[in-house]
């Protein structure tokens, strides 16, 4: 076995470095020369424009721009070079096949680097095909799929290495996938401001997703910590891999809940080596969409006014507008549009008559076009097949008139009108209640697209190749049918449907998947998040479910009585001031709505820095203490999590055990939960 022994692996590693330090070293100084190249050029450009001709200027711009594109070059390699000297490889795979009985020793990193002099592999790329063998595969037989087909063969070794700061922590030999020596060592690490990557312990279930090449949909449900976000990002990054030549980062889009979780997730990416990719929320595509037509409430807001009950009717109204039936009741209604909204009349001009049976003959010729296309063409056909008496043409202005004429004979020309019609239609007026002058309700801003769409069309956007759609289990099927429409590309759609934020707008897996029948659906049971009786407490919060604690141990929940709001607040301060003297780096404050949220953080002003408040304008995810509220710890984690206020009359309904859930399930190591009077009835 090639470097059997620690003291060989040691030798190995310094060698890896040795060869790392002097490609750094070369590809600094290359750096340098193409950068004074480049100034010397456009110094020599700027000088002598007068003297150049038109070919020799176009001819220099070329050539500065060229070495432009392979200074960046040099400069993304340089990067992967840095990375790797911290960490060159945190995994080894020993196969062999029945062709090379030697087995070969494959290093595993999270770049590729090749010797410059012998041309050989020091470490392989995570994404590379050998690798699967790593993550996939015990020792014994086992196969990988090359470029020129399958190679079956035999693992014979398998180790796994912390080395920090170029310096070997640990060596582990391994039989299985991920040594659970590994998976505990960094679990039982503290949270960062920044999701970080998890190329070093993907399980073979993950890497099933991140490798997936196949599915147009690709459904994941995962359970509270069981890392799907993070899976989802590597499967990004794998993808950009494997299809380097066709497929860019600016050709992705993820939908994002909001700009904190955006700001959470953005160093994944970059970690990887590759660019980071866009990102939107569902309200910010809204916007555009609806630009001139209407404002609208936002998601954060109709949850609050949920929470606050502010207005009895909106949660039927909400339900509403959730279900599956509700797209197919719209797309009823725009058949029924076709039939009984256009009304052709008689057109009758100084020079020519057009009958209304003729123009209604017209307009059904073109009934695959959305209504404002259709009626613009009927008019056209009309206009340039009409002449007059004495077989003339019309004039623009006579064509005009019957465009404006045929525009008229739809019932409805604005979006709004139109979507009012439904309701006024299905004999349900009392579903649709504006918020205010030209404000409507969140629930009712993507079936009014979706109506638009059948008004005036849409493009789609080609240039987006693949979408993430991340907490798949707060969007409605009728944005599920907006966002087909907007982006006809392939998809990656996760979330965990008992994480939903407002449980009358939630879509279950079930839903989904009659969305999307042909996509592969895989579910992610082991949560990894949270200690063992951390996530055993969240269950009995919420029952059912395929969530598997890992078997990591930890401190039990602490639920807290207390005798008075202020001596709950007061307990607040105590466990911040004891996390601001522990070694943990984050602490979630997650209660219930925004107002207690900002009573809480002036509470705990005294702390001054240490304190954030995230609220729906935040943009960013810091370390220190942060208080929030449940629908924006979404996605996030913390070493430590506080949650108060949890009393019988404050998280008493469906929705607030959902809100309950979340918040126990964002904590890593540790989680209180404070109360004054009874506590709520959701609470073990």
């Amino acid at each position: 076995m090639r470097n059997g022994k620690e003291s060989e692996e040691r030798e190995y590693l310094a060698h890896v470095q040795k060869e790392l330090q002097r490609t750094l070293v070369e590809l600094e100084g290359k750096v340098s020369d193409s950068y004074r190249d480049i100034i010397e050029a456009k110094k020599y450009l700027w000088v002598n424009m007068a003297q150049l001709d038109a070919a020799e200027r176009a001819a220099n711009r070329v050539d500065i721009s060229l070495s432009i594109d392979a200074g960046e070059k040099t400069v993304a390699r340089l990067q992967k070079i840095r990375k790797l000297l911290g960490s060159p490889y945190f995994g080894r795979v020993d196969f062999r096949t029945k062709r090379q009985p030697d087995a070969g020793a494959y290093y595993i990193g999270i770049h590729s680097f090749v010797e410059e002099e012998s041309q050989h592999h020091l470490i392989y790329d995570w994404r590379s095909p050998v690798a699967s063998l790593f993550y996939d595969y015990e020792t014994g037989p086992a196969s990988y799929l090359a470029p020129a087909g399958i190679v079956d063969g035999e693992i014979t070794a398998k180790r796994q290495y912390k080395i920090k700061n170029g310096v070997l922590e640990y060596m582990i030999e391994s039989s299985m996938n991920i040594h659970d020596d590994v998976l505990q060592k960094e679990l039982s690490s503290t949270s960062d401001e920044k999701m970080k990557n998890i190329v070093a312990t993907i399980q073979q279930e993950q890497n099933a997703i991140i490798r997936n090449e196949n599915a147009n949909e690709l459904i994941i449900q995962g359970a509270a910590g069981s890392g799907k976000t993070s899976v989802a990002l590597h499967r990004v990054a794998y993808l950009l891999y494997r299809y380097k030549e066709t497929l860019r980062s600016s050709d992705i889009l993820i939908i994002s809940p909001n700009k904190v979780f955006s700001d959470y997730i953005s160093n994944v990416l970059p970690e990887l080596g590759e660019e980071k990719i866009m990102e939107a929320g569902m309200e910010e595509l809204a916007e555009k969409e609806l630009a001139g037509v209407c404002r609208f409430q936002t998601f954060y807001e109709q949850v609050e006014e949920l929470l606050n009950g502010e207005d009895p009717g909106s949660a039927e109204r909400i339900r509403y507008k959730a279900r599956r039936e509700f797209v197919l009741e719209l797309e009823a209604f725009m058949s029924y549009a076709d039939k009984h909204f256009f009304e052709p009349v008689d057109i009758l001009m100084d020079r020519v008559q057009l009958p209304a049976h003729e123009i209604c003959s017209v307009y059904e010729r073109n009934m695959q076009l959305p209504v404002k296309q259709r009626l613009e063409k009927t008019a056209l056909l009309l206009a340039v097949g009409a002449r007059t008496d004495d077989g003339e043409r019309l004039t623009k202005s006579e064509t005009n008139k019957i465009k404006t004429a045929v525009k008229k004979m739809y019932k409805f020309q604005q979006p709004l009108g139109l979507y009012k019609a439904f309701y006024a239609h299905a004999n349900q007026p009392e579903l649709f209640k504006m918020k205010g002058k030209g404000l409507i309700e969140y629930a009712d801003v993507f079936p009014l697209i979706y109506l638009k769409m059948y008004l005036e069309g849409s493009s789609p956007n080609d240039r987006v190749r693949h979408l993430l759609v991340d907490e798949m289990q707060d969007y409605t099927p009728v944005q599920y049918a907006v966002l087909s429409r907007w982006f006809p590309c392939k998809k990656t759609i996760l979330g965990d449907s008992k994480q939903s934020v407002n449980v009358y707008s939630s879509s279950t897996l079930q839903t989904i998947k009659t969305i999307f029948p042909q996509a592969d659906i895989i579910e992610l049971s082991k949560s990894y998040r949270s200690t063992r009786e951390i996530m055993e407490f969240a269950k009995e919060i919420q029952p059912g479910g395929t969530m598997i604690p890992i078997d990591r141990h930890g401190e039990p929940p602490r639920i807290l009585s207390c005798d008075s709001h202020e001596q709950e607040l007061d307990m607040l301060r105590k466990l911040s001031q004891s996390f601001l003297e522990s070694d943990y780096h984050t602490m979630g404050i997650i209660c219930k709505t925004r107002a207690q949220a900002r009573q809480v953080y002036d509470a705990l002003k005294h702390l001054q820095e240490h304190v954030h408040l995230l609220d729906f304008e935040s943009e960013q995810f810091r370390e220190g203490i942060t208080v929030t509220c449940s629908h924006m710890a979404k996605g996030l984690e913390f070493d430590q999590v506080a949650i108060p206020f949890v009393n019988a009359a404050c998280y008493r309904s469906e929705m607030d055990r959902s809100l309950l859930y979340i918040a126990c399930t964002r904590a890593m190591h540790a989680l209180a939960i404070t109360h004054t009077g009874r506590k709520s009835p959701w609470l073990p």
